[in-house]
């Protein structure tokens, strides 16, 4: 006999809007680079062929500020 698939629940409508809100980028940077700099992105994006350079950003910013808030975690001593 053939077992019967467990269906996935349904997820509330409301709850899958709410995620998306929370996800929606509402904050605006700017950054300038100099030559030197955006040819090396230029060349990056190039070489890896990466169609939206503002992920790389993102990306290895978010990184770099989650690595070091880790590494600076507050101490008793």
């Amino acid at each position: 006999m053939a077992r019967k698939k467990k269906k996935a629940p349904a997820m509330d409508p409301d709850i899958f809007q709410k995620s998306r809100e929370a996800l929606r980028r509402r904050h605006r940077q700017v950054i300038y680079l100099n030559d030197s700099e955006m040819a090396a992105v230029k060349e990056y994006c190039d070489r890896f062929n990466v169609k939206a350079r503002s992920a790389i950003f993102r990306e290895a910013t978010m990184a770099r500020v989650l690595e070091q808030l880790s590494d600076s975690h507050p101490t008793l001593f």
